[in-house]
């Protein structure tokens, strides 16, 4: 008998045959959701690769991550002042690579109808970036130090707020050269956001009151006050109700934000999570349907809340650094999340 009969084939010797492509059969839960469920029996609930995907390439810390509005593609950025575009599909690869800034970039968000990326950068000006060309568009200077934080306006015209360590608010219209508000505030601004009408802007930082300026009259409307530390993130709600703040007391709270609500509007506050020395802008963010939200931590695990039971979903391991960063996917049950390990995890949940 040839010794080449005797011989068993490679896949036969392997405990658990894996072949390159999983071969995913699907099954449909009640709820009318379709599990995926792969070879080795674990159940998938989104279309990623594997369950987990690992994304390295960054030369320095990880400091803001965003996907992209249609869920196709994600944005990171941090200390290397470089710009990621990655995949967030098949092998996850960086697809698109924008340089520009001569700071690190403090944080990113996309455009609503995803064309352009805003940066904040240490180098004191705010980026806005075309997507399609990877080419910067714009370079917006007024600030006379490091810009912590900027947001873009959800809907009409195309303006973005930013918050700066000069201890000012600004609001630009890019379509008009030079000309932005500036909201003059006392301490640093560590964090942004528009309201959902862009009528308002929602600053924050180390005097740990988060200020609500009315935009028309340059003034402060109201303060939401609770907070005994700096508020390092600020995120609108989906539906622009709420605003979800992450602050260095090691607290997250929800406020209420809508005309007309009781004086009280700090309406949960949510525990668990870590700030430590390193103090670091720990972003938030919350789940597309308001149903879960999510904060940075510097003890290496990304936290998951329930926004009705104010219990802890998930406590995700993974990573070797401060979580300074997370992002829910705009349509599947995914979370993204950027460290200071130089690194970035994608990660389904139930």
């Amino acid at each position: 008998m040839p010794v080449t009969e005797l011989k068993r084939r490679a896949d036969e010797l392997a405990l658990v045959s894996v072949p390159k492509r999983a071969r995913n059969e699907v099954s449909t839960v009640d709820s009318g959701t379709s599990v995926v469920e792969s070879d080795i029996g674990i159940p998938r609930y989104s279309n990623l690769l594997a369950p987990i995907m690992l994304m390295e390439g960054h030369q320095g810390e990880v400091f803001t991550v965003a996907f992209h509005p249609d869920g196709k593609y994600l944005a990171s950025a941090g200390f290397d002042r470089q710009l990621f575009i990655w995949n967030v599909y098949g092998e996850c690869e960086n697809v698109s690579l924008m340089t520009g800034h001569s700071g690190a970039v403090m944080e990113l968000h996309f455009s609503t109808d995803g064309n352009t990326v805003y940066t904040a950068s240490t180098d004191h000006t705010v980026g806005l970036w075309d997507l399609e060309t990877g080419v910067r568009i714009k370079k917006l200077k007024g600030h006379t130090t490091f810009v912590n934080s900027c947001h873009p306006v959800r809907r009409g015209p195309q303006l973005v707020c930013s918050g700066s360590d000069d201890c000012t608010v600004k609001m630009w219209d890019p379509r008009k050269r030079g000309q932005c508000s500036t909201f003059n505030n006392t301490y640093q601004v560590t964090a942004v956001t528009f309201s959902d009408t862009a009528e308002q802007i929602l600053s924050s930082g180390i005097d740990n009151d988060i200020k609500v300026w009315d935009t028309r009259k340059s003034s402060i409307l109201y303060r939401l006050k609770g907070h005994t530390d700096t508020v390092t993130g600020l995120a609108l709600s989906p539906d622009g109700s709420y605003v979800l703040s992450n602050s260095m007391d090691n607290t997250v709270r929800i406020w209420d934000v809508r005309p007309f609500a009781p004086q009280e509007r700090c309406v949960k506050i949510l525990t668990g999570h870590q700030h430590n020395f390193e103090k670091n802008l720990l972003r938030c963010s919350w789940s597309p349907d308001g149903s879960k939200v999510s904060a940075g931590s510097a003890d290496r695990f990304v936290y998951v809340w329930d926004t009705t039971t104010r219990r802890i979903m998930y406590k995700l391991p993974g990573h070797n650094g401060s979580v300074n960063d997370v992002d829910f996917h705009p349509s599947e049950p995914v979370l993204l999340s950027g460290s200071s390990d130089k690194s970035l995890y994608l990660g389904e949940f139930e």
